[in-house]
């Protein structure tokens, strides 16, 4: 009787690559990192299969056609995602910030049930924070201990995850987005979304919710002291503001700054979608942004342009201070006259910061392209092995939710 040999896994130019993270078309900034990490892994492995593990399948399928195969991860049912991760040879969770309290234990609980199944498994430029909850610092400790390689994107991030307990090495580049290129920004774009051809000047700006950077403000505060803010770029700088949405949610505050404006006339609100390339190819359009999105803000810096952050959280103090910008201590009311000042100092010296911070942006590039080389390394030294059997031994986290049968 003649056996028939099984094929291996895979072949170095051929891995199944599976990739987590929180994509969907929930945020632009997760867009751009599933852009670029796309991009560099057809890069390193132009024949690879690469396996999305997306939170909105339809819209990761159409905004990313290079990929292979995209899979819902969420409210699926356990055996289907199971078999799915099965079948990987490596699985890439992120990057961005999604190790976080309610959050870290979901994504983790899928990253050991590939580990528990023979999977190798990579942070890619992750951020994490804030970590509180015992049962996301557990599934930190123990998850990430048995990646090939963790990566962050920030300080802070490794400062979180040493805090939580993590007792591994943890390599700190920068956020995969800063490798982001641009599309273009047609003037038809601009003609599209009512913005004056004849304007003087254009400041771009990014609200969000309040969250941490103004928890003890209520919404309207919030608002108000931004659109003071806005109302000044406009005197300042003989100016229109244009209010940059990064999330969907983020419409219904850049509306409620554009109501308290004493200039409402001179503010836009980007209304129709667009993609991250495209966004950041709008950015050629502005003189100077203000702004609380990250990527927002990486956006800008990547275009060269004099950008004030309005912290919300570490990510945001971190990249403010790599780019050498100015930091504030917070957003509250009372500090109107504080961040007006930084507006206006930002905007005289900033021709002469220009030579320093370009060269800031381009260290902060090659620590992003790091994280690439880290994973393309990890791609080089995986072996080939036969599948892992169906039957292997559970992961030590709960995959389901309790009395369900459906991932969560």
């Amino acid at each position: 009787m003649t056996t028939t040999a099984q094929p291996p896994r895979f072949t170095q130019a051929s891995p199944r690559i599976g990739l987590l993270g929180s994509y969907g078309g929930f945020n632009l900034g997760d867009e751009a990192i599933l852009t670029c990490l796309l991009s560099c892994l057809r890069t390193h492995r132009p024949q690879a299969r690469l396996v999305a593990l997306s939170r909105n399948a339809e819209h990761t399928r159409a905004n990313h056609p290079t990929l292979d195969e995209v899979v819902d991860w969420e409210g699926v049912p356990q055996r289907q995602l199971l078999d799915v991760l099965s079948r990987l040879d490596l699985l890439v969770l992120g990057g961005g910030g999604i190790l976080y309290d309610g959050e870290a234990r979901r994504y983790l609980r899928l990253v050991a049930a590939a580990q528990a199944r023979g999977v190798r498994t990579f942070a890619y430029a992750v951020g994490a924070g804030p970590l509180r909850e015992a049962e996301d610092r557990e599934a930190v400790r123990t998850v990430l201990s048995g990646m090939a390689e963790v990566v962050v994107r920030d300080e802070e991030s490794h400062l979180v995850l040493e805090e939580a307990g993590l007792d591994r090495d943890v390599v700190v580049t920068a956020d995969p987005a800063l490798l982001l290129p641009p599309e273009p920004f047609t003037d038809q774009m601009m003609r599209q979304e009512g913005i004056p051809a004849d304007a003087h000047r254009l400041v771009g700006m990014s609200v969000r919710e309040p969250g941490r950077a103004a928890e003890k403000l209520d919404e309207g505060d919030y608002h108000a002291l931004l659109a003071d803010v806005a109302d000044f770029l406009v005197r300042r700088l003989d100016a229109h503001v244009v209010f940059v949405p990064m999330e969907r949610q983020d419409v219904h505050h850049a509306h409620g700054v554009l109501s308290r404006m004493t200039a409402p006339d001179r503010g836009r609100i980007l209304h129709s979608v667009y993609s991250p390339g495209q966004v950041l190819g709008f950015m050629s359009h502005l003189d100077l942004v203000v702004g609380m999105r990250l990527h927002f803000l990486i956006f800008a810096a990547l275009s060269g342009l004099p950008v004030l952050p309005l912290p919300y959280s570490g990510k945001v103090f971190d990249f403010a201070r790599r780019l050498g910008a100015p930091a504030l201590v917070g957003v509250a009311r009372e500090q109107a006259g504080l961040l007006l000042a930084e507006v206006d100092r930002l905007w005289d010296e900033f021709p002469q910061r220009r030579g320093d911070f370009e060269e800031r942006v381009r260290r902060l590039r090659g620590r992003a392209g790091e994280t690439c080389t880290r994973l393309g390394a990890v791609l080089d030294s995986l072996d080939v092995v036969s599948p892992a059997g169906a039957d292997a031994a559970e992961p030590g986290l709960r995959l389901l939710g309790p009395g369900t049968g459906t991932v969560t």
